[in-house]
């Protein structure tokens, strides 16, 4: 009797198994549709000490498709610094985009096709505050090039970070044990209902490889700046620097932003902004030297880094039509720098 309620039990285990593999079979067939392959192609210096000398290379991320006009969401990483963007849909239609939207430190972005795709899936966003830890989920997204992989595991862990410089006020992401690899970033978190939790963002690793500490920017979060004014992307990478390389670079003020590469067609590259081109090492970190340093912007001067807080703050809230003013050294000259917000 032992034997056989052994057994029995063993099958029951195997058929829920079985209906919970198939369940994300039906899953994944009917969320699938919504995901996208992004292609992007990037030029930056070779840090050689020659200003005209780039490096021009292609790259892909994820996204995930929420209206039927072609917007789409994708990590702020994937598309921060590029020239063309292509959209390719699992139907195999392959449409070009524009950046609409950026937040950088919650690592979100909105994208947009220049034309609407054909027969769209589109993608419902769920409410991230509803999810707790151990919920199942899976992302769907293209590891290593290889498109539409479907990865399962568990919500590990939240975490939010309070942040003076952003609207929202914070950032947020899920930690999962799903697998997460180069070419995933920007794809979507769904939950078992098949509905968008999060948009994938990075991983933690001492290997390089995923270790099962994958992280993932919350749709509450990513709901916020869709819906919020502002936003807009600059086509710009920038650090900000103080103590002694402010010196050797002999900004008076003691600090500002030292920009490192400039995006091709982005609204930093129109207004004439110049990108670094001599790779230097200082305190074991990387950095290019040679290009612009914002020294101010709107009457917000980058001395001290609670300037720089207030500056995004009012950076992230500028409209349409609205003047962004740069004060720039440029070669140890100042000058001034504008755009008009569109």
């Amino acid at each position: 009797m032992k034997i056989n309620t052994t057994l029995l039990l063993l099958f029951f285990f195997t058929m829920t198994i079985q209906l919970s593999a198939q369940d994300f079979s039906e899953l994944c067939k009917k969320t699938n549709p919504s995901v996208v392959v992004i292609k992007f192609i990037e030029a930056e210096s070779t840090g050689t000490g020659d200003p005209y000398e780039k490096a021009t290379f292609g790259s892909l991320g994820s996204g995930v498709l929420i209206n039927a006009n072609g917007s789409i969401l994708t990590a702020a990483h994937v598309i921060q610094l590029a020239s063309d963007i292509l959209v390719e849909f699992p139907d195999g239609q392959a449409l070009r985009a524009q950046v609409v939207k950026i937040s950088n430190e919650s690592d979100i972005a909105l994208i947009k096709t220049m034309k609407a795709p054909k027969n769209p899936v589109i993608a419902k966003l769920a409410d991230s505050d509803k999810v707790n830890v151990g919920d199942q989920i899976y992302i769907i997204g293209s590891p290593m090039g290889l498109y539409h992989s479907l990865s399962v595991g568990h919500i590990s862990g939240r975490h939010i970070e309070q942040l003076d410089f952003s609207r929202a006020g914070k950032i947020e992401f899920f930690q999962t044990d799903a697998a997460i690899n180069t070419g995933n970033s920007g794809g979507p978190m769904f939950n078992i209902n098949g509905e968008v939790i999060g948009i994938v963002s990075s991983i933690l690793t001492k290997s390089g490889g995923f270790e099962g500490l994958g992280f993932v920017a919350t749709s509450n979060i990513a709901k916020f700046i869709m819906e919020t004014e502002g936003y807009d992307w600059m086509g710009v990478d920038a650090s900000y620097i103080d103590g002694k390389l402010a010196k050797i670079l002999n900004i008076k003020q003691g600090a500002g932003f030292l920009i490192q590469s400039v995006a091709e067609k982005s609204p930093s590259y129109f207004m004439g902004m110049k990108g670094g081109f001599q790779k230097i090492i200082m305190d074991e970190k990387e950095i290019l030297i040679g290009g612009d340093i914002m020294l101010a912007a709107n009457g917000f001067r980058f001395n001290n880094k609670k300037s720089l807080a207030d500056f995004l703050t009012f950076f992230q809230g500028m409209k349409k039509g609205e003047i962004l003013k740069l004060e720039i050294l440029r070669s140890g000259e100042v000058i001034n720098l504008e755009w008009k917000m569109k």
